[in-house]
């Protein structure tokens, strides 16, 4: 069966229910129809069987002389059977209908009548009177011919019937499985080409609700395209400034070292060096930060219970380290616990600190806040004391490489709050930037949990 398309299984699954059903109920209706023939034989042979006991036919004279088309049949042998065991047929028979001890039993007045089929007769006996009963058998030929005829009538139209319903499965898998072929078609047309484009969607059923899950999978599925281009288009474009920086020092240095060139001032060779290890860190953070947003991970079942006011506490000792200028951080925690990955939550913060502490003034603070929403949320808010963001530039502020104009000098690889929302997307949280009261930015990072009892 599996070389067989699903659309021919189904026609041949409808043929084979159609023969089935066709096969018992004909089984069926011959049994049922040949049983009603039989007993309707039976009934008249009787009734015609006793209104022949009761008239002129039980005197033995009378019987002698009688025809059997008197009673309307001429395949009809008709006799008197004694209780001694003697019978009288009709002169125009031939030969007596069938006798056997079953008729002996009613003329002896053991049973009022019999029913019984021997050979190609039914016979039946009722009492005629003291010591005898009168036998009447029918020959059972036209009965057969009727029942022969309908033995090969109905298994010729349950023929016809399993054909249509053969045919008919194979219309309704046809119609039923047109979306299934149009799936079919849009993924060998994705596999083949790459087009993502949705399909129609017809109906409601279903088939309709798979088709529905299958656009949003190539909806997805774009969308994930789309920002592996566009990650690789940043990326490229990102690291094509310090490589040619890079190159460009190493190149000079390189010069500088070869027999008989000139001579390179020891300070400009120790800026040459130093700007070369600057360019290193910074292709070396710009890579760390690609491999983070480059898994494609879905959002992470974590069981691991999180002290979020541990986490912050250890991202600010290592923001204070890292901090190039004399910043001030004012901090105002609670407890809170949440289940997630300590170490994600961890850089997500210290990303959030790092940026304050960049675009905070020397001498400036940055305030660190805890804000329960409700039993459930809590906000981290980190304000900064420096110009602040534009109103049209706080939307992006957490794209990737995304760089307002103020920021295109600064440090940095434009990935460290990307990784923020990427965290708090994962832990079912959220992020957004705003103006802080103190005149700088505000960075707010929303995450699930509950305050400790």
């Amino acid at each position: 069966m599996d070389r067989f398309s699903l659309r021919a299984r189904i026609g041949i699954l409808a043929a084979g229910v159609a023969a089935g059903v066709v096969v018992l109920v004909s089984t069926a209706v011959f049994l049922i129809v040949r049983q009603s023939i039989f007993e309707t034989l039976d009934d008249n042979l009787l009734q015609r069987a006793t209104a022949a006991a009761q008239s002129a036919l039980a005197d033995p004279e009378q019987l002698a002389t009688t025809s059997p088309e008197v009673l309307g049949a001429g395949d009809i042998r008709i006799a008197l059977f004694y209780s001694s065991g003697l019978a009288q047929s009709a002169e125009a028979r031939a030969s007596s209908p069938p006798l056997s001890q079953t008729e002996l039993e009613v003329a002896q007045g053991v049973r009022p009548y019999s029913v019984r089929t021997a050979g190609d007769y039914e016979v039946v006996a009722v009492a005629a009177g003291p010591g005898r009963a009168l036998v009447m058998a029918q020959k059972l030929e036209p009965t057969q011919q009727v029942l022969a005829k309908l033995a090969i009538a109905l298994p010729v139209i349950g023929g016809v019937g399993i054909v249509l319903a053969a045919a008919l499965g194979v219309a309704v898998a046809r119609a039923g499985l047109r979306p299934v072929q149009r799936l079919t078609t849009a993924a060998e047309r994705v596999a083949s080409t790459g087009d993502l484009r949705p399909i129609r969607v017809s109906g409601s059923d279903e088939l309709a609700r798979l088709t529905v899950s299958f656009n949003e999978m190539l909806g997805a599925l774009a969308s994930s395209q789309e920002q592996q281009r566009r990650l690789v288009a940043d990326a490229g474009h990102e690291l094509r400034t310090p490589l040619t920086s890079l190159r460009t020092n190493l190149e000079l240095l390189a010069a500088a070292a070869r027999p008989g060139a000139p001579d390179l001032p020891e300070q400009d060779r120790r800026e040459m060096v130093d700007d070369v290890r600057g360019q290193v860190e910074e292709l070396t953070q710009l890579v760390g930060d690609l491999v983070e947003l480059a898994r494609d991970d879905p959002q992470m079942v974590m069981i691991e219970p999180v002290e979020f006011t541990d986490v912050v506490d250890r991202a600010l000792e290592r923001a204070r380290r890292r901090a190039t200028t004399d910043v001030t951080f004012d901090v105002h925690l609670m407890p809170w616990t949440l289940i997630g990955d300590s170490t994600a939550l961890e850089r997500a913060v210290l990303n959030l600190l790092d940026n304050g502490v960049k675009w905070s003034t020397p001498g400036g603070t940055v305030r660190v806040s805890m804000v329960p929403v409700d039993e459930w949320t809590v906000v981290l808010e980190v304000a900064d004391s420096g110009p602040g963001i534009a109103d049209e530039d706080l939307p992006r502020v957490f794209d990737r490489f995304y760089r307002a104009d103020t920021s295109r000098t600064m440090p940095g690889s434009g990935l460290g709050l990307a990784i923020v929302r990427q965290v708090a997307v994962r832990h079912g949280g959220a992020v957004w930037a705003a103006r802080a009261p103190e005149g700088g930015a505000l960075l707010s990072l929303r995450l699930p949990g509950r305050r400790p009892a």
